[in-house]
């Protein structure tokens, strides 16, 4: 199975941390976020994973170089522009060229969550994408009707929503930084180089499903923080197996 680690962002909200190091190689526990990654994935079955680089990008493809990982991987190299998680994706289209499925994943997310089980269960679905969402304080929510399919989104600090479909009484989720999707994405991204996937989901959602997979009871962190770094390292046994 296939995969993608977003591990270009400029980690802004890790600095001073990563005025020197992209925050793919922030280490929790002297293991890096992009090690802690790889192992999460290949434990769970994915075995061909593409990582796309742009921040200290020669730190990483070094790194990669010199560890072996029980995995094939590859490097997108977005050294010269930064492209986000759509342009990310659409760049790196050519790894995902033999019409199967894949996962999306955020290096600076650490988390137990059953990645096999959310695969196999949206394989299943007719959605084009299914997005991990929990139930937990964000600044910024999607927006899902009682199906689980995504309807619009909103950002609590500006009060900027989107909701094409105007419904009402909408449920409120966090995204988790997990993607589940299927490779016709490719024929519905927008003609530009920079973009993200949320905003091109927004953008199909009409015509397009996209569905919401909860998740309930597993153990997640965003690391992307420097005030969860510590947190990640009181709690590592929760997401080293």
């Amino acid at each position: 199975m296939k995969a993608m680690i977003f591990a270009a962002g400029l980690g802004t909200r890790l600095r001073p941390i990563t005025n020197n190091l992209p925050k793919a190689l922030v280490k929790i526990n002297n293991k890096t976020l992009l090690e802690i990654a790889i192992e999460n994935l290949v434990h769970n079955g994915f075995d061909e994973i593409i990582i796309n680089v742009h921040h200290f990008a020669k730190q990483i493809i070094n790194y990669i170089d010199k560890n072996n990982f029980e995995a094939d991987i590859q490097i997108s190299n977005e050294s010269e522009f930064l492209m986000d998680t759509g342009g990310g994706l659409k760049k790196a289209s050519w790894f995902f060229d033999d019409g199967t499925p894949f996962l999306l994943y955020n290096v600076d997310i650490m988390s137990n969550f059953d990645l096999n089980k959310f695969y196999n269960h949206s394989l299943k679905s007719d959605c084009i994408a299914s997005l991990v969402i929990k139930n937990r304080k964000s600044g910024r929510y999607l927006l899902f009707n009682d199906d689980n399919l995504l309807c619009g989104w909103r950002n609590v600090i500006t009060g900027q929503i989107v909701n094409s479909k105007q419904i009402s009484n909408l449920n409120e989720f966090a995204f988790s930084g997990i993607h589940f999707v299927k490779p016709n994405i490719f024929s519905l991204m927008p003609d530009k180089e920079k973009f993200s996937m949320i905003d091109l989901y927004l953008q199909i959602m009409d015509t397009q499903n996209i569905a919401g997979y909860l998740d309930v009871d597993s153990f997640w962190l965003d690391v992307g923080k420097t005030k969860h770094i510590k947190t990640a390292e009181s709690s590592y046994n929760k997401f080293i197996r």
